[in-house]
């Protein structure tokens, strides 16, 4: 009961300030050089912000795994990495929908968004790992490791507009050297608001899947236990 509670107010707590971060960033000025369009950085940048929690919370998780070898890290990792991917493919439409009519085309292979792209080759590969592997204990350490060195994407991604200039312009937020807000002031607490609403998100999710994933695991062991049950009862009948 206690674990519902948490979720639900989790859930509400978190959709109550998605819809105030939505409402705020409707009602932003326009841009005078992008117009309507800068209202995608209100969740463009949350969403790029949320894949980089997800992919760090997949390797943090598989290194608590390969630490304490218990099986909910192994849970929460693979729960994050599919959380990272399903805001990676939002964070590349949100970015497709702006350059559109910025550059010109939907698609440049600027280093920022190549990068981006490798990510859901990197996790895809990582969430078909999964699914090859039936063994749970080998599954969790393989895909562990791969989760560990996918986490590296992180700051390689966030410093390719620095390290390799192309289109994409250098961070809105930067970390390095200071924190620092690389846009007009006026958006600076409509883009607070929805990046919290988005970790909030990125909790809520990790939390639900986490439970849903440990709910299939315990069906699994339950039906693994019935077959092997079955096998010996078979095995007694017919000695």
């Amino acid at each position: 009961m206690n674990k519902d509670r948490i979720t639900t107010s989790l859930g509400g707590v978190t959709l109550l300030l998605v819809l105030v971060s939505l409402g705020m960033g409707v009602t932003a000025p326009l841009d005078e050089n992008q117009g309507s369009l800068v209202r995608l950085m209100f969740v463009h940048v949350p969403a790029a912000w949320l894949s980089y929690l997800a992919y760090i919370g997949t390797g943090l998780f598989g290194l608590l795994y390969l630490v304490q070898r218990q099986r909910r890290w192994d849970r929460l990792a693979m729960a994050s990495a599919e959380i990272g991917v399903v805001f990676t493919l939002a964070t590349i439409v949100g970015g497709m929908l702006w350059a559109k009519p910025t550059w010109g085309a939907y698609w440049v292979w600027d280093a920022r968004l190549t990068t981006t792209a490798l990510s859901l080759v990197v996790y895809g590969g990582y969430l078909l790992i999964r699914s090859l592997i039936d063994d749970p204990e080998k599954r969790a350490r393989i895909a562990a490791v791969v989760g560990i060195v996918g986490t590296l994407y992180v700051p390689i991604n966030y410093m390719a507009v620095e390290w390799w200039r192309g289109v994409h312009q250098t961070q809105t937020v930067k970390l390095l050297g200071g924190l620092r807000f690389d846009a007009s002031p006026i958006y600076g607490v409509t883009l607070l608001v929805a990046t919290v609403a988005f970790s909030l998100l990125y909790f809520y999710l990790l939390r639900v899947r986490g439970i849903l994933a440990a709910r299939e695991e315990a069906k699994e062991e339950r039906e693994l236990m019935q077959d092997l049950n079955g096998a010996d009862a078979l095995g007694v009948a017919r000695g």
